[in-house]
């Protein structure tokens, strides 16, 4: 943390990437030797099936180590997950979870949810066009409105 994108690359792959080679190593050689419909075997496929995911922060420094800024963005949602069980339906729920990750993603994108909110719902109404969507979600808000 605190070290931009390239020096964070370089650290990785001077101090995890021999580290990683030796996990990864040492899975293929008990994949090859463990049962794939043992408890252990079916273990090891899982870790082989998103390998390429875990092992990305050693091609790009942007990504974290952990998942932290997530688990705290989602935190007040999963802390409200109850109410969800008084939204009066399925389809109250879902269209719940969508505002308020619509919501998260102006946060994380430095946007005001309301003025956000409120534009795209004008533009909506006033007949923006749906092949246009994108250019109503909250990453492209700032630039449509000209700040």
């Amino acid at each position: 943390r605190g070290l931009d994108p390239d020096d964070r690359l370089a650290a990785r792959r001077e101090r995890s990437a021999p580290a990683v080679a030796r996990i990864k190593e040492w899975l293929d050689h008990h994949r090859a030797r463990v049962s794939a419909k043992a408890p252990l075997g079916e273990a090891l496929s899982y870790i082989a099936r998103y390998w390429a995911g875990l092992a990305l922060f050693l091609i790009d420094g942007r990504i974290e180590l952990d998942n932290n800024a997530v688990e705290r963005t989602i935190r007040p949602i999963a802390l409200n997950r109850k109410n969800a069980l008084f939204a009066g339906h399925d389809a109250g729920a879902e269209n719940w979870a969508v505002i308020a990750s619509l919501i998260e993603t102006c946060k994380l994108n430095v946007v005001d949810p309301h003025a956000w909110l409120a534009s795209t719902l004008s533009a909506i109404a006033g007949g923006h066009r749906q092949s246009q969507i994108t250019k109503l979600l909250p990453w492209n808000y700032t630039a449509r409105i000209g700040d």
